[in-house]
């Protein structure tokens, strides 16, 4: 039914490749002298040459090695100063300054990745040994016995709830305060995320030890039989990283599609979701590496008797220095600034004939 209503896009090219073109005319362009004035760098402000409407302004931030990117925008002509009579020579050869700029926003992005990884490690803990740790407590609900399985289901219910309050009440009040209009920036929405993951490891830790305690103090360290501890006990972290999720995951997204460039949407939406990836991939490790420093906080199939409220301490105390770094990576990012935006369909001229042109600021 959806099929015949559905539209398609037609592909514009694949962004890898036009950052890898930058990189091949860089190398290429290596032994060019750099003109004196950044605008006699390589641009196409002419929709009809096929490239998008987004034209972004040059940048610095690199230092030298802003210099090398910059190179693959020389033109031969810009360091002779004679009038260009070659043919073009092509994307290989000759990039123009937003495409240069489109592969600096993406390496700008690579340390905001990194620094979320860890937040998808603990998540993955979560749901691994909450599960575990389920069979050990009661799980009945009003004569219904609640499936350890199931609990991941917390995170979500209260996701489903902050965020219709998160977009309706709290963006208009902090639209009024910053002026921003997305309420806080998406850095800020990322940081407030990691700070509430590291919250809720420590709230994690602090069930942990309660949960041990009351198999101690029952004489139950060996028995198979559930705690007489209610299983919701587990829900107070979960429902903290839900709020975490929908602050960092959310804002990741909306982070990486508002700061790409037209042509670079997709790949940086798919590079927001390689961060879960690696995040589950770096759990696996991140639990080998701890049992065989500590000496097995974590080796015994009895939770009873492992370290895992140890384990959820150090998981705490890693978030708290991975929101350092992620500090250090946001204080450094610089957002993206569009220079022009002109728009050439006949719908956007006006009756004396005259072209619209759309001047942007991000």
């Amino acid at each position: 039914m959806g099929k015949s209503l559905y539209r398609h896009n037609v592909p514009k090219g694949s962004p890898i490749i036009r950052v890898l073109q930058v990189f091949v005319a860089a190398i290429h362009n290596r032994n060019l002298p750099k003109p004196e004035m950044a605008d006699q760098l390589h641009e196409i402000h002419d929709r009809e040459a096929g490239l998008d409407t987004e034209i972004l302004k040059r940048t610095d931030q690199f230092r030298y090695f802003n210099l090398f990117l910059d190179r693959a925008a020389i033109t031969r002509t810009a360091c002779d100063g004679r009038a260009s009579t070659s043919i073009n020579p092509g994307p290989w050869r000759l990039c123009t300054v937003t495409q240069v700029e489109e592969t600096k926003i993406l390496l700008r992005m690579l340390p905001i990745i990194v620094s979320t990884l860890f937040m998808n490690t603990c998540l993955a803990q979560l749901q691994t040994f909450c599960i575990q740790q389920s069979t050990t407590m009661d799980r009945n609900l009003f004569g219904f016995k609640v499936p350890g399985p199931s609990l991941p289901v917390i995170p979500l219910v209260f996701m489903f709830i902050l965020v219709p309050i998160y977009d309706r009440v709290f963006i208009p009040i902090a639209r009024k305060i910053t002026g921003i209009p997305t309420g806080i920036r998406q850095l800020q929405r990322i940081g407030v995320g990691l700070v509430l993951s590291a919250v809720s490891m420590a709230v994690a830790a602090v069930v942990e030890t309660k949960r041990k305690s009351v198999a101690v103090e029952h004489n139950m360290v060996d028995s198979i039989e559930p705690l007489p501890m209610s299983v919701f006990w587990l829900g107070f972290q979960y429902a903290i990283f839900g709020a975490a999720d929908m602050f960092t995951l959310v804002g990741l997204l909306d982070f990486f599609y508002a700061e790409s460039s037209a042509g670079m949407k997709s790949l940086s939406t798919a590079i927001s979701w390689c961060s879960i990836a690696f995040g589950y991939f770096l759990s696996s490790l991140v639990v080998e590496i701890v049992n065989k420093v500590s000496g097995g906080w974590l080796a015994s199939n009895n939770l009873n008797r492992d370290k895992l409220n140890y384990f959820y301490w150090l998981l705490a105390g890693i978030s708290v220095l991975n929101f350092g770094f992620y500090l250090a990576c946001a204080s450094w990012y610089r957002y993206k600034e569009v220079e022009i935006k002109q728009v050439e369909d006949c719908s956007d001229v006006d009756t004396r004939g005259k072209k619209k042109v759309e001047m942007v600021r991000v």
